[in-house]
């Protein structure tokens, strides 16, 4: 698909202070539009991956609110009207009202997505 709104995503993801609607564009990068209504840190979402923690990179824009990622060694924070670049090897922590524009390669972000199911299934999530 060459493009990909918030509204023609075809997938979507809605857990307890998280809406996620995401799609896959040309070339190997998927969009995600992300609503964030309560404060998460995400971290158990990740178990099982390299390190326990996130291996996409991202490209992001905050429209609202912020955004932080946590590293082994410090934390990244971002704020309306940022674009931002994040490495792998992170931990999201969402902040309530926070609204933000995401690209990522899709084939880590898949394999990415099957283990964040899979724990927040086994309850995995905090």
């Amino acid at each position: 698909m060459p493009k990909v709104s918030r509204n023609s995503a075809l997938r979507s993801v809605e857990l307890e202070g998280l809406e996620v609607r995401l799609g896959h564009l040309e070339g190997g990068f998927s969009v995600c539009f992300e609503r964030h209504t309560a404060d998460a840190n995400l971290g158990a979402l990740f178990r099982g991956l390299p390190d326990d923690r996130c291996p996409l990179s991202r490209l992001g824009y905050v429209l609202k609110g912020k955004v932080s990622f946590v590293f082994p060694d410090h934390k990244e924070t971002f704020a309306a009207g940022d674009a931002y670049y994040v490495a792998p090897g992170h931990i999201p922590l969402h902040f309530a009202g926070a609204e933000i524009v995401e690209f990522s390669p899709t084939d880590v972000l898949e394999k990415t997505i099957k283990v964040v199911m899979s724990n927040l299934h086994q309850g995995g999530a905090s």
